[in-house]
């Protein structure tokens, strides 16, 4: 089954973003034939900045997104909001890569399922 997510809220300051990454990888978890893909719009591209650094106990983006990605997860990010937001040249995470909207609407058309948060 092939799921795509599409996460819209920044890293930090609510947990859409968080339970959005709990729910990729507790589907890479428990589900064999699962292929998930994640799709950052809006001020979730924030999201694939690397290291990202949280107080003790907090929840960490980044290890979650590695996680994902280990697990042989599609990590990608809006080009245009990335440009509206001036990270479009920055480093990400390893794994993580700069795409489109064609991109994304290809990959709507072709889940099985489509979670946003």
């Amino acid at each position: 089954m092939k799921i795509l997510i599409i996460i819209n809220d920044a890293p930090y300051g609510n947990e859409k973003a968080y339970n959005a990454f709990r729910m990729a990888m507790s589907l890479q978890k428990n589900h064999e034939n699962v292929e998930v893909k994640i799709f950052l719009l809006a001020d979730s591209v924030y999201c694939a900045l690397p290291n990202q650094q949280t107080p003790k106990g907090y929840y960490n983006l980044e290890t979650m997104i590695k996680s994902v990605l280990a697990k042989g997860g599609e990590i990608k990010l809006c080009g245009g909001c990335s440009q509206a937001r001036a990270i479009e040249k920055l480093n990400l995470i390893n794994g993580v890569k700069l795409s489109n909207m064609n991109e994304s609407s290809d990959w709507v058309f072709e889940a099985d399922k489509v979670l946003t948060f």
